[in-house]
């Protein structure tokens, strides 16, 4: 099957290249942060599959744009920062947990993307279609058929195992999430019963808490906008008996006087 000029192989090769270059980055970072391995991403394997499918759309949608850097540069910053929004807004609604917050830093929407992290997108775009699509695409349309083949359908089958064996232990994050809050009402502690639930758990459940130190259930979310929602209908209460009040004042007054 051909898709823009290219074998549907080729585009899921570049996909696998991109999604492995993202994870080594991943890992790199945080080696230098914590100064220890930690297996990064959703995926068991090597790989973050959301720096695959964000070169793929750079790939698919901005290649008319090549000839104007600055709007390549712009469009990337684009089309990336709406994924990474729309991956942890259905990752959140699907396994009920946040799997990354950014509220804590400047110009963030929403928590789930912020300026520090969508500005390397614009330049990650340009050095896909300018540096790295042509040398990639090149080397992987050199590789004989059979070759092509077998690279092909191995990879493609560990990735679907790999799919597979993740979402059922993400899934067991709901679990934990239901056992957890029938134990506290406290939204700190809630989170912190879960990652110890998942502690209790096999080394792959284990993996998504180093994956994700800032880990968090949704229901934290939501009781912090119950709460919030509480208050502002106690404040409004308050100044409507305020209100009334001075309304009560007011028409004794009158009365008093006449």
């Amino acid at each position: 099957m051909v898709i823009f000029g290219y074998d549907i192989r080729i585009y899921f090769l570049l996909f696998i290249i991109y999604s492995v270059a993202g994870w080594c980055m991943e890992v790199i970072c945080k080696l230098i942060q914590y100064k220890r391995f930690i297996n990064r991403g959703f995926l068991i394997g090597p790989w973050c599959s959301i720096y695959g499918y964000g070169a793929l759309l750079i790939t698919f949608l901005l290649q008319k744009y090549t000839d104007d850097a600055l709007v390549l540069f712009v469009m990337a910053i684009v089309v990336c920062g709406t994924l990474e929004y729309l991956t942890s807004y259905f990752m959140e609604k699907i396994f009920k947990a946040r799997w990354w917050d950014y509220s804590q830093r400047k110009f963030n929407l929403n928590g789930r993307i912020c300026l520090g992290t969508i500005i390397p997108f614009g330049l990650l775009g340009l050095f896909i279609m300018y540096v790295s699509n042509p040398f990639l695409i090149e080397k992987l349309e050199l590789l004989p058929e059979l070759w092509l083949n077998i690279i092909f359908w191995t990879i493609l089958t560990m990735y679907i195992v790999d799919n597979i064996v993740s979402g059922v232990v993400v899934r067991s994050i709901k679990t934990a999430d239901i056992s957890a809050s029938k134990e506290t009402d406290n939204t700190e502690e809630i989170t912190k019963r879960v990652k110890e639930i998942l502690q209790t758990k096999s080394m792959l459940h284990r993996r998504l808490i180093n994956a994700y130190p800032k880990l968090q259930a949704v229901k934290i979310k939501i009781k912090d906008q119950t709460e919030k929602i509480k208050k502002q209908k106690e404040e409004i209460e308050a100044k409507v008996e305020n209100k009334k009040r001075e309304i009560a004042k007011k028409v004794n007054s009158v009365n008093k006087n006449k």
